[in-house]
């Protein structure tokens, strides 16, 4: 890779290589995703999964990342990042890149379409229909679709209607039955509230399943919305808003309030990017361009439907293709729970860990299930940043309430796209007469722990549940995932601290083996970095190993550096962003960095140092990005249990063989497949043979 010919103030260009810029390696990332669905060893019906993830995070990039980047463009900031970008060369390198992932996305669609007919799933266009297949989607159309559209006609007397936040449309354009020379336009909205995809009649001796497109129904009944005109053409169009929240917390009076007030003004958030259907009519997509005010960098022409996010659910919702799928993972539920013992008893006897989604999220749920019944049991506290809708949680906390004991719970109301959920579990938390708090002013609370403070035999314990993912069963199936479940005196008593100052004034001082961010989390991996660096050039072992979600903040790049310079071994799974540049002479010799993308979202943050031998292992709900270190409440804590090391140092272990799904970051920002030598080694599939992920090292 050529190096950017870029020299920031007073930093050389050498140093400015040293690092790969945030967002040019998420692309990468989704890249990855996007390999998945091209992937001919992956299940069909995985691969069109992977398909609309591809979307789906696209969505969110360009409505957070690449929306940040046209806002700094746009006040003239000109400043360069620390991997040497201006806002302006970042952004034209940004959206060069994206019409070619897009290209390529659209190029594995068709390429799945064709697959999927093969196998008897098929697509169809309107007029590929029989007579009867015909007349039933006539019908659907006047009986489900037709009542809940509405013509939007855009003239001198009714202006532009808001068009929302990547919903798809249809732009019509018409002319008047006898005038050939005058044009009209108008607009409809494809509704969200009935399903996208609707399946078609069998075909009479036909085994395939066949569907069509909501849109493609509209499309050809179009004339139904618009007596008395012809229509000229009609395409579909979606358009991305900025959806990022500004909110001056110091100024805020009521923070539910104003993050709800935020949420509307979202809905009006300035356009970033505008997809259109192939062969748009000119004075459509001249329309569109000028309400919405987007240049042709902006603007991205489409081979095939709009919003390929639909195929996730299209492919939950098939039924009879079980064998186009990866086969069902049934969770385990941990056997040390098999017996009439209480979490409580087993629980002062041992500590726990759970692995998910290899381990059943139940186990979390009835812990707190438990504790709401509990007589002995007096208080509750716990952290809640993202929850599914029928989540088992909020009725649990709730009943804990209504049975008298103290419930607090503390609700994170920026938890992005989730906002309005948070917002209504809170209200119904409080309806309940739980204790709801929404933080600490400009910090995001991001850790996940569960505190149960129980009355036993005249004194009160504690019992803890950290973890490095959300509360939220339905990702807990998703996801790969560790939580920890201790009555640890000393972690009982940090995380107290730890609650106490989110909810009130104190601060969390003096904590014996809990690690909070923004205050000492940070400091206290860094001092773990340079006593492995010392314990290498004082020859004892040094390793570490960590496993993040994304690798960005620049001082945390700057230790691995000077680690690796002074000899120390360092692995990084990062399965997203990495800034850090493996592998360049005098720098980072010593690090080799890989990402795995597969079945499961890799999202726990396991950190392993070797401390010369006496070896120490961490969960954590941070990701070392300057978000999660300097500006959000996050945890790092041990885990003491040797024997719970040990199979932590397994997960570990078990990624870094990994040479079927791992990826090899190179240091030019690229990634290439590991040396895939026999054995080969899937580490998500030898997981779900869930006793080798807990063989002892």
């Amino acid at each position: 890779m050529k190096k950017e010919n870029v020299i920031l103030e007073n930093r050389t260009e050498r140093e400015v290589y040293s690092y790969l810029n945030r967002d040019l390696s998420w692309l990468e990332f989704n890249r990855r995703v996007l390999q998945e669905a091209q992937n001919v060893d992956t299940p069909l019906l995985e691969r069109v999964r992977f398909l609309s993830i591809v979307t789906s995070n696209l969505d969110e990039f360009m409505s957070v990342r690449v929306a940040e980047t046209r806002e700094k463009i746009k006040a003239e900031l000109m400043k360069k990042d620390f991997s040497g970008y201006t806002p302006t060369g970042l952004y034209k390198r940004l959206m060069k890149r994206i019409s070619k992932m897009i290209q390529e996305q659209y190029r594995s669609y068709r390429d799945l379409m064709r697959q999927l007919s093969k196998k008897g799933i098929v697509f169809m266009e309107y007029t590929d229909l029989n007579a009867t297949q015909q007349k039933a989607m006539e019908q659907y159309y006047h009986d489900i679709v037709f009542p809940v559209l509405t013509p939007m006609a855009v003239d001198q007397s009714r202006p532009f209607p808001l068009v929302h936040h990547k919903f798809v449309y249809l732009a019509v354009v018409l002319r008047k039955e006898g005038d050939a020379n005058e044009f009209y336009f108008a607009i409809v909205q494809v509704p969200s509230n009935i399903p996208r995809v609707i399946q078609v009649p069998l075909r009479s001796n036909s085994k395939k399943k066949s569907f069509i497109l909501t849109e493609e129904l509209i499309k050809h009944h179009i004339h139904t919305l618009f007596s008395g005109y012809i229509p000229e053409s009609v395409h579909g169009f979606r358009l991305t808003r900025n959806s990022d929240l500004y909110i001056n917390e110091e100024e805020v009076e009521d923070l539910l309030e104003e993050i709800e007030k935020e949420l509307r003004r979202r809905r009006r958030g300035a356009p970033v990017c505008l997809e259109v259907e192939e062969g748009i009519h000119p004075n459509a997509l001249a329309y569109l361009k000028h309400e919405f005010g987007i240049k042709d960098d902006q603007m991205f022409e489409i081979q095939g439907p709009l919003d390929l996010g639909f195929l996730g659910s299209f492919v939950d919702q098939l039924e009879g293709y079980n064998h186009l799928k990866y086969p069902n993972l049934k969770p385990v539920y941990p056997e040390i729970f098999h017996t009439d013992e209480s979490f409580f008893k087993i629980l002062r006897r041992q500590d726990v860990l759970l692995y998910h989604p290899y381990e059943s999220f139940d186990a979390v749920t009835d812990f707190l299930e438990e504790a709401a019944e509990d007589p002995d049991v007096m208080a509750i506290k716990m952290t809640l940043y993202r929850v599914n809708g029928d989540s088992r949680l909020i009725p649990a906390l709730a009943h804990a309430a209504e049975m008298g004991k103290q419930v607090t719970v503390v609700v994170e109301l920026k938890a992005r796209f989730d906002e309005e959920r948070n917002i209504a579990w809170a209200r119904e938390l409080e309806k309940a007469g739980c204790h709801v708090v929404y933080g600490l002013l400009g910090l995001k609370t991001h850790a996940k722990i569960i505190l149960i403070v129980r009355r036993e035999q005249d004194t009160l314990r504690r019992y803890v549940h950290v973890g490095t993912g959300n509360y939220n069963a339905n990702t807990a199936r998703i996801y790969t995932d560790i939580g920890l479940l201790t009555s640890s005196p000393q972690i009982g008593e940090d995380v107290s601290q730890v609650f106490n100052e989110i909810t009130g004034y104190s601060e969390a001082q003096g904590l014996g083996e809990i690690h909070l961010a923004p205050e000492g989390l940070k400091n206290k991996l860094f001092e773990m970095i340079q006593r492995e660096a010392v314990n290498a050039k004082n020859g004892k072992p040094a390793r570490m190993i960590a496993k993040v979600n994304s690798l960005s903040n620049q001082e945390m790049i700057d230790e691995l550096y000077a680690a690796s310079q002074a000899g120390v071994q360092i692995q990084l799974i990062v399965r997203g962003v990495c800034c850090l540049r493996p592998g360049l002479e005098g720098i980072s010799e010593n690090i080799r960095v890989i990402s795995i993308v597969d079945r499961f979202l890799e999202h726990s943050r396991i950190f392993y140092f070797e401390n010369g031998g006496d070896f120490e292992v961490y969960l954590s709900s941070a990701d070392w990005m300057t978000r999660n270190l300097d500006r959000r409440i996050e945890l790092m804590c041990p885990v003491n249990d040797r024997k719970l090391k040990e199979i932590l140092v397994n997960t570990l272990e078990l990624s870094l063989q990994d040479n079927v799904k791992a990826r090899l970051l190179l240091s030019n920002g690229t990634y290439v497949p590991v040396n895939n030598k026999e054995p080969l080694l899937r580490s998500q599939f030898e997981a779900i043979q869930i006793k080798t992920w807990k063989k002892s090292r």
